[in-house]
């Protein structure tokens, strides 16, 4: 990956690729996250291969791209025609890759603008959610990654229950990535960054966009106190942490007096 798709973080192309180059081994780049968010120098990159998708640019859904660097051969996806190099038979979705090719354009055009804007965006959202929301954390580095990811988790909530109530305030957001849509499981990436359980369940992502406003970050800050707050009342976990500080509490209380 270029950028993790749930915390939006960047990895090392450079390092890696020339961990697997020195190894002789072919590097192929999912750059879905980071088209049309941060440059994309492939060619000044030890990449092969890479794949975008045009929809996470305000392109067409259902079209996408393949970078194929020049001289690498591979067995064709799909059999059946030439299209496409000998690479994908089938006819090609022309609207579609007009389309992507203009919303490329677009973005190119104006990335280093966007990202600043839809950086302070985000910025502005996390610093309200932390503060509003007592109970909550920013999940991944917060210096390298995509201007637009907002990945907080709500300690002992499900981000399931949250997204519900967001739903119902017509605010958009995910537990995760599309791809475990319906999954009830806890995120793997958060796993892996070693999130403790207190948090994991709890992980919502804020993607934000070139046509976000500010009236929007405000919204969304007005509406997820009360519903963090309404959560908290039904969460088991919570109410069990919330007794467990009381008794501790307690008896520090009893111990100091003693």
């Amino acid at each position: 990956m270029w950028a993790n798709n749930e915390t939006g973080v960047i990895f090392p192309i450079e390092q890696i690729g020339a961990i697997v180059k020195a190894k002789g081994i072919p590097l192929h780049v999912d750059a879905v996250q980071a088209a049309g968010k941060i440059h994309l120098k492939v060619k000044d990159l030890p990449v092969d291969l890479m794949t975008i998708s045009g929809h996470k640019f305000h392109a067409p859904k259902g079209i996408g791209a393949l970078y194929v660097k020049r001289g690498l051969t591979f067995p064709p996806f799909m059999i059946g025609g030439h299209q496409e190099r000998n690479r994908r038979g089938g006819t090609e979705n022309v609207p579609g890759i007009i389309g992507m090719g203009k919303a490329a354009e677009v973005a190119s055009s104006r990335i280093d603008s966007d990202a600043a804007r839809i950086r302070g965006l985000r910025d502005q959202l996390e610093s309200l959610l932390l503060r509003s929301c007592p109970g909550s954390r920013v999940n991944g580095d917060v210096q390298k990654r995509l201007p637009n990811t907002c990945n907080i988790s709500f300690r002992y909530l499900e981000g399931e229950s949250i997204l519900v109530l967001l739903d119902q305030q017509g605010i958009c957001a995910s537990t995760g990535s599309a791809c475990t849509a319906g999954s009830s499981d806890p995120s793997h990436v958060l796993r892996a960054m070693k999130v403790p359980p207190d948090w994991l369940q709890g992980a919502v992502r804020f993607s934000l966009g070139r046509f976000n406003t500010e009236k929007e970050i405000d919204y969304v800050n007005e509406k997820m106190p009360a519903i963090v707050q309404r959560l908290e009342g039904l969460s088991s976990l919570g109410k069990l942490a919330s007794r467990r500080t009381e008794e501790r509490s307690a008896g520090a209380t009893v111990r100091a007096r003693g």
